[in-house]
């Protein structure tokens, strides 16, 4: 789409009921569907996006939820082995990759962000002195499950109330501070080092337009309800832990103990392949 149609588009997107649009989609998507449509509109959305469904466990699906939101058969994604090693925490494109400055702020296309308002709390970024943190956004086509980079305890769950823009490249160039507008979940892991040391990962689920809701598995239930949760359910590397139903992207934040090297290229990047290894 040429910029002026885009800039046009991001203005009208602006005056609509992103909310509204949102919770609709969402009690649409749920509702079940006959299998003879259900299949014909995955194979619809199979050809629109190119999405690739032989990794699934299953190949029918009872709502357009179930299918999007749809499992990897076990072995589907290998996790990628070494305490020393996070690995991507979904199927998607590596949009952004870098070290926090020293006021812990993040930039995303050339936007900064402070990692408080990522978190939706200053005292909790605080552990993120010396970090570094990473976009992957997830598209249509892809696995919406989003799992663990590191093995540990999930400290903390924080669901912040927000938007619901459009987190694609025209979102995040037509919405000024789009990731800290829109509604998000974050899922903070804290892991003991050998010698005793704590460090914490935190993994930011950012909403996006016509995304109803965000699950996560040590919560239960269909949403995350507003506020602070803290379930300390231990997870393995890989484990799963937040499902977006419908959409969007992930932003991973790591402690000083954490920021090392990056090990992908941005681009494409799938669920388990190495992202970071730890150490200067």
């Amino acid at each position: 789409m040429k910029e002026p149609l885009v800039h046009a588009a991001a203005k009208v997107i602006k005056t609509l009921p992103r909310e509204r649009i949102s919770q609709i989609a969402g009690t649409l998507a749920e509702k079940a569907w006959p299998g003879w449509l259900g299949r014909r509109i995955v194979a619809a959305y199979q050809r629109a996006y190119n999405v690739d469904l032989q990794d699934c466990s299953e190949r029918e699906w009872s709502s357009f939820d179930a299918f999007f939101t749809r499992e990897l058969r076990a072995g589907a994604r290998p996790i990628a082995f070494g305490d020393d090693l996070a690995v991507s925490p979904a199927d998607g494109r590596l949009d952004e990759f870098g070290s926090l400055t020293s006021d812990r702020t993040f930039c995303v296309k050339g936007r900064p962000y402070r990692v408080g308002e990522l978190l939706g709390s200053e005292t909790s970024a605080a552990a993120y002195d010396g970090g570094a943190a990473c976009v992957v956004y997830l598209s249509p086509r892809d696995y919406h499950r989003v799992h663990a980079p590191v093995g540990g305890r999930v400290r903390l769950v924080r669901s912040i109330p927000g938007d619901f823009f459009p987190v694609n490249d025209m979102g995040i160039r037509h919405v000024p501070e789009l990731f800290v507008r829109n509604r998000r979940v974050t899922i903070e892991l804290e892991t003991e080092l050998h010698g005793g040391a704590k460090t914490r990962v935190s993994v930011i689920m950012v909403v996006a337009m016509i995304v109803g809701r965000i699950s996560v598995k040590s919560i239960g239930g269909s949403d995350v309800p507003i506020g602070e949760h803290f379930p300390s359910a231990l997870v393995s590397k890989g484990d799963e832990i937040g499902t977006f139903h419908l959409g969007s992207t992930a932003v991973v934040v790591f402690d000083k103990h954490w920021a090392g090297r990056f090990q992908a290229p941005l681009g494409a990047i799938r669920l388990g392949d190495p992202l970071m290894r730890r150490g200067p």
